[in-house]
C-alpha cells in the first residue's frame, strides 16, 4: 500500500487516539463514544501501524509521528500510574474517613462497647471503691499508683530507666498487636471483638477510677488525654472492622458466607491499616509527650482536647464533597 493511501485509511483513527491521550493527560472526562478502556486496543493498533510504516520505509515524518503517539500511549498505560505514596495520601485524606463513615453502625456499636465502661466505671468507683478490686488485683493497682505519683520524671512507665525511643518502639508493637488482635478475633462470629473491646474498656476504666479516687487523676488523665485520641479510636475502629467480619458470617444475605466474609475482610483490613497508622501516632505521643512530667497538666489537657476535636472533625468531614 502506498503511503498516501495508508494515511488516508488511518488518519481518523490516529487523530482520535491523539485526542484520547490528550484527555487522559489532562484528567478530563471521556466522551460517550470514547473511553479509557479504548487506550490499550488503540495503542496496539498504532504500534502495528508504526511497524508497517518502518517495514514499508514510509517517510521519516510519518514514522516520527507514529512513534511519538506510540510513546505517549506507552506512557499513558505504564508510566503515569500513581505511586504508593500518592495512594496512601488519597487514602488518608479521603478514603479512610469515608470508609469509617460508611460503616458507622459497627463503629457506633464498638464505641459503646469500649467507651461506656472506660468512662462509666470511674464514676461507679467513686461511690463503690471495691469495684476496682473486683476487676484488678491489689498488686496491680498499687503498681499503677507508683507509676502516676507526683514527683516521677516519667508517668505511665514500669521502669523509669527506659528511654523514650525504647518506649516508642514498645508502644508501636503493643498498640498494633492489640489492633490486629481485636480485628482478627471478629472471625469468631464477632464475639472475639466484643470480648476484647469490653475487656480493654473495663480494665482501663477500673484503673482510671481507682487512680482518680486516690487523688492521682490529674496525672493519669493528663497522661492519657493526648495519645488516647488516636489510640482509643484505633482500638474502636479495629473492633468495628472485626464486628463486620462477624456480621458477614452471621448474616451473609444473598451472598455465600465465603463471599460475604471476603467483602467484609477487604473493607475491614483497609480500616485496620488506617488504625495501625493511628497507633504509630499514638505511640509517638505517648513516648515523647504524654509521659513527660515536665509538661504542665493544663497544657496537656489543652493539646489533648484539641486533638480529640481534630480527630472527630476528620472522621466526620474529611473526604466529603460539597456542591
Amino acid at each position: 500500500m502506498k503511503q498516501q493511501a495508508f494515511e488516508l485509511a488511518h488518519e481518523e483513527e490516529w487523530v482520535a487516539f491523539a485526542a484520547l491521550l490528550g484527555q487522559l493527560g489532562h484528567g478530563r472526562r471521556f466522551s460517550t463514544t470514547v473511553s479509557a478502556e479504548d487506550v490499550p486496543s488503540r495503542y496496539r493498533r498504532v504500534c502495528h501501524h508504526l511497524a508497517l510504516a518502518r517495514e514499508r520505509r514510509y517517510t521519516a515524518g510519518l514514522i516520527g509521528r507514529l512513534n511519538e503517539m506510540a510513546l505517549r500511549g506507552h506512557h499513558a498505560l505504564y508510566g503515569a500510574r500513581p505511586g504508593l505514596q500518592r495512594k496512601w495520601g488519597r487514602f488518608l485524606l479521603s478514603g479512610f474517613p469515608r470508609l469509617v463513615r460508611a460503616n458507622w453502625r459497627s463503629v457506633l456499636l464498638a464505641s459503646a462497647l469500649f467507651y461506656l465502661p472506660f468512662f462509666g466505671l470511674p464514676l461507679a468507683i467513686q461511690k463503690n471503691p471495691e469495684v476496682a478490686y473486683l476487676i484488678q488485683d491489689p498488686q496491680s493497682l498499687a503498681h499503677m499508683e507508683e507509676m502516676y505519683r507526683s514527683g516521677n520524671e516519667k508517668f505511665g512507665r514500669k521502669d523509669a530507666a527506659d528511654t523514650d525511643v525504647y518506649m516508642f518502639g514498645f508502644y508501636i508493637w503493643n498498640n498494633v498487636h492489640i489492633t490486629f488482635q481485636v480485628f482478627a478475633s471478629g472471625l469468631l462470629l464477632g464475639l472475639g471483638s466484643i470480648f476484647f473491646l469490653l475487656v480493654n474498656g473495663v480494665q482501663g476504666g477500673a484503673v482510671a477510677g481507682h487512680l482518680t479516687r486516690m487523688g492521682l487523676g490529674g496525672n493519669f488523665w493528663s497522661f492519657v488525654i493526648t495519645h488516647g485520641a488516636p489510640e482509643m479510636a484505633a482500638l474502636v475502629l479495629s473492633g468495628a472492622a472485626g464486628l463486620k467480619l462477624g456480621f458477614a458470617l452471621l448474616s451473609p444475605g444473598r451472598k455465600t458466607r465465603l463471599q460475604s466474609l471476603k467483602d467484609a475482610a477487604r473493607n475491614g483490613i483497609a480500616i485496620v491499616y488506617g488504625a495501625a497508622l493511628m497507633d504509630v501516632l499514638a505511640a509517638f505521643l505517648e513516648a515523647f509527650w504524654s509521659a513527660s512530667a515536665l509538661v504542665p497538666a493544663a497544657v496537656k489537657f489543652s493539646v489533648g482536647g484539641s486533638l480529640w476535636a481534630l480527630m472527630l472533625a476528620y472522621f466526620l468531614l474529611a473526604g466529603r464533597r460539597y456542591v
